[in-house]
């Protein structure tokens, strides 16, 4: 019996799958490891996330800044279905004029995407709150995937 292998994507074919995705998973270093979905949002070079400033992975970042991040999607059916796995290092975002790029580019996302207001939670916010409070109030941090060690890029079809 012969093992068939999931075909890999090419640079271009999982540039623009990231591109069309934005939820990921991003797992932890720790004492076991801690795995937590993220919104983000892709700017062609770079994967941004917007985090809020409490929970247990704040303090796993800040222990150990080496993640690996899991973007997936399949069809229900499992007929199709593709996924990234990255490896590298988070860093938090200090510059201002960055930051609100990331902060815009998030807001173009779930307009774009038409989410529920509900995910603003996702990010330290209320969903009562107006969409471009994520502008105005510093409620989350805005970090940024860099110093990528490994892609392993895979789909079926």
């Amino acid at each position: 019996m012969n093992i068939r292998k999931i075909p890999f994507m090419s640079k271009s074919e999982y540039d623009e799958f990231i591109d069309q995705q934005y939820v990921s998973r991003i797992a932890f270093k720790g004492d076991y490891p801690y795995i937590a979905p993220f919104l983000y949002v892709f700017d062609g070079n770079f994967i941004y996330f917007l985090s809020t400033k409490y929970g247990k992975k704040v303090e796993l970042l800040r222990e150990a800044p080496q993640v690996a991040v899991e973007i997936e999607h399949y069809e229900t059916d499992m007929s199709s279905y593709r996924f990234v796995t990255l490896r590298g290092r988070i860093n938090e975002v200090d510059d201002e004029d960055e930051k609100l790029k990331v902060k815009e580019m998030f807001i173009d996302m779930i307009t774009d995407k038409d989410l529920s207001p509900n995910v603003l939670e996702a990010i330290g916010h209320s969903p009562e709150d107006p969409l471009e409070s994520i502008l105005d109030e510093e409620r989350c941090f805005v970090w940024k995937l860099v110093d990528v060690k490994e892609i392993v890029a895979l789909k079926n079809s």
